[in-house]
């Protein structure tokens, strides 16, 4: 029997944060099934707001798969061109 770990999932310390920009915390949960990456910053609330003073996270969740590459368009040769010049 495996371990059955859907609505769940897990964050770690981002050993790899170069910039402010780049997220505190790492990891990745899935929902209903579906795997996605999870990025979390560690933010203190601003004076005169509802968290103000204190600390939270604020996450972003984007989907593990990746998109579909477009369709590429086949090479047309010179066979398959139209020889006519359309008259001015």
């Amino acid at each position: 029997m495996s371990y059955d770990n859907t609505n769940s999932g897990m964050l770690a310390r981002n050993d790899r944060k170069e910039t402010e920009k780049h997220p505190d915390f790492k990891g990745s949960i899935n929902v209903d099934g579906k795997e996605y990456w999870l990025s979390a910053w560690t933010r203190e609330g601003k004076p005169g707001g509802k968290m103000e003073g204190r600390k939270y996270f604020s996450l972003s969740v984007s989907p593990k798969e990746q998109a579909a590459p477009a369709p590429q368009k086949k090479a047309t040769t010179f066979d398959q061109l139209d020889d006519d010049i359309p008259a001015w």
